[in-house]
């Protein structure tokens, strides 16, 4: 029984162990002496309800030597929340600063996801209250290079990775404390609402939900522009073969893979452990 365990191929996978290669590199293209790098991911893009977070973490490098982090960090999808709460003092102890920004449902309503992400990313910074050198983002889009032109200020560099929260140290950080910072604020939530099971689901896309929803309709905590119920979107109405067909857009408060095409968010579950 034990030997079939061990050659069973998804027994055998386990989470990538990030480092501080990047961080490093990052630092040390920016001279020598003393540079700080900070990590950053968001977590609640893809929920239905409650805010989005963004977690920030703080590195001191000092002609590339930083103090680690601790042992377990991975990405918070990849981690138990037991394990997630318990390295969030570990992480705080051996970084220079971390923070979590916030962004609520009114304003991802008001502003799209994308806004909502730079303004609760620009929160998380201004929380850390440390003059940066680098950010290190993760995913392919940068909402935050404008915005940091514009302050009176000289702006940081913007480094983009995808898949950072798996592969780098300081990005993995940010998303646990992100995560367990945004996991307690739905179960708080669920206090005042606790039909919607937010306690299990923390706001993303599950059948009890969705059909919490249904029942009882969106609350305030609910974000409005969104696809909510379990009903399909309604069909497309068919456009003439005669007729020119116009490119599709979206606006930013429309981005795509916010209103999904089907009845059910392809948010993963992992998501919601």
């Amino acid at each position: 029984m034990s030997a079939a365990r061990s050659a069973s191929p998804a027994r055998s996978v386990r989470a990538a162990v990030p480092t501080l290669d990047l961080e490093r590199e990052l630092a040390l293209q920016r001279g020598p002496g003393r540079q700080v790098v900070v990590g950053i991911d968001e977590v609640g893009r893809g929920a239905l309800a409650g805010p989005v977070a963004v977690g920030a973490v703080a590195l001191e490098f000092h002609d590339g030597e930083v103090t680690p982090l601790p042992d377990g960090v991975r990405d918070s999808k990849k981690l138990t929340a037991r394990r997630r709460e318990a390295l969030v003092e570990p992480i705080r102890h051996a970084v220079l600063a971390g923070a979590v920004g916030w962004a609520e449902p009114a304003e991802i309503d008001e502003i799209g996801i994308m806004g909502a992400l730079t303004r609760a990313a620009l929160r998380a910074l201004e929380a850390l209250d440390v003059d940066l050198d680098v950010i290190l983002l993760d995913g392919d889009v940068d909402v935050l290079s404008s915005a940091l032109a514009a302050a009176d200020r000289p702006a940081p560099l913007v480094h983009l990775r995808v898949a950072a929260d798996r592969d780098c140290a300081s990005v993995s950080a940010a998303s646990i404390l992100a995560k367990v910072a945004r996991d307690q604020r739905m179960v708080e939530l669920d206090a005042e609402a606790p039909d919607y099971a937010w306690a299990s689901n923390k706001g993303y896309g599950s059948a009890a939900h969705r059909q919490a929803i249904d029942r009882l309709g969106p609350s305030d905590h609910h974000r409005r522009s969104w696809r909510l119920g379990s009903a399909p979107a309604a069909p497309a109405a068919p456009v003439p073969t005669v007729a020119p067909v116009a490119p599709v857009t979206r606006s930013e408060s429309s981005p795509a893979g916010v209103l999904w095409d089907g009845p059910w968010s392809p948010q993963q579950e992992e998501e919601r452990r």
